[in-house]
């Protein structure tokens, strides 16, 4: 429900780029008076400009698009914004999904959808950007390949004195295992903690993040990945052993 409390000025700015017009309608119909203030575009080269202006704390992308395509929208964006990206795909489609998150989307949700599930997932991302991820004061952790740093406040880290480009659901991934280093993390914890929803059988998101974590990861830790995969359990950030 809308908080009767919140003035149009608090209101959560989100772009909606889809070439639905229709379904835009319905989405500003919708998430108005759930507090949002929401814009709307329909191609994907205006969408790649407006997501840059820095005037939206949130941009729902759907992937087929006239212009460019929502990944090349995402690709771009990625290299200069780390704006929170809910990813709009086809329903079924695993290979999109997939795609999505390792260009740098923090979630996405299948089409056709329960208006009330993209609420949910919104604000759940809106929460994490804002400060709730797992590192709330700042955290070192002492790894194999040197000091790993995380700072929240603005969703940056570096490994040994070198800055690590991460979205932000990366971050919160990563500061999660470091909150939790050397122990195993699993995987509905960290959905939880990390993404702000419940974990799924079917959902893998999580292992999707990890594997972006790992490949950023790996030419400062000559190829040893710090985050190790335990076999039905979850994953674990290996810390350096005490001599």
């Amino acid at each position: 429900m809308n908080d009767p409390t919140t003035t149009p000025d608090e209101r959560r700015a989100v772009l909606v780029v889809d070439d639905d017009t229709a379904l835009c309608e319905m989405l500003v119909s919708y998430l108005e008076p759930e507090g949002f203030r929401v814009e709307t575009t329909h191609d994907g080269n205006d969408g790649l400009i407006r997501a840059r202006s820095g005037d939206f704390q949130l941009v729902i992308l759907d992937v087929m698009l006239p212009g460019i395509d929502g990944f090349e929208v995402l690709r771009n964006l990625r290299r200069s914004s780390v704006v929170p990206v809910l990813m709009l795909t086809a329903r079924g489609d695993d290979v999109d999904r997939i795609v999505g998150l390792e260009v740098g989307a923090d979630d996405y949700l299948p089409k056709p959808f329960n208006p009330r599930e993209l609420v949910a997932r919104m604000r759940a991302i809106l929460r994490r950007a804002t400060g709730s991820a797992a590192a709330p004061s700042g955290l070192s952790v002492r790894l194999p390949a040197g000091e790993l740093t995380l700072d929240p406040h603005s969703l940056s880290a570096s490994l040994a004195g070198d800055s690590l480009r991460l979205t932000g659901a990366e971050f919160r991934v990563l500061a999660c295992l470091a909150t939790h280093a050397g122990e195993i993390v699993p995987r509905d914890r960290l959905t939880e903690q990390a993404l702000g929803r419940r974990y799924t059988p079917f959902d893998r998101a999580i292992d999707t993040h990890v594997s972006n974590l790992r490949r950023k990861l790996r030419p400062k830790t000559q190829g040893e990945s710090p985050i190790v995969s335990v076999r039905n359990a979850g994953y674990l950030l290996a810390v350096e052993e005490e001599r």
